[in-house]
């Protein structure tokens, strides 16, 4: 175990209430959490309105339906969060080659 001043990343997934996307945000919620269950502190679901769909993992932000079009491709999505809180992990039959669609978490 961890020492008490470990601090895990957080997801934070902002979702339009307006829209509908409650269940939508509640399953990237339990994707991200029963793959991440020990890397994560929590995966926060915070309403919105004016069609907001957004993901963030501490200070980075993942996708951004406005910006990026859509909703991330799962496996994409765990795999940036992947390389964010565990890059030597495997993620299993997840780990097969998908086109990312989410922000490329280089920043040059």
């Amino acid at each position: 175990m961890g020492g008490m001043n470990d601090v895990k990343p957080q997801v934070t997934i902002r979702y339009c209430t307006q829209c509908n996307w409650l269940l939508r945000a509640q399953w990237f919620q339990g994707e991200l959490l029963q793959t991440f269950a020990y890397e994560l502190s929590g995966v926060t679901l915070t309403p919105g309105t004016g069609g907001v769909f957004t993901i963030d993992l501490d200070d980075h932000r993942l996708w951004d339906r406005s910006a990026d079009g859509g909703f991330p491709d799962v496996v994409a999505l765990k795999q940036a969060v992947r390389d964010l809180v565990a890059p030597d992990r495997v993620l299993g039959h997840a780990e097969k080659r998908v086109e990312k669609n989410v922000r490329s978490l280089d920043t040059d």
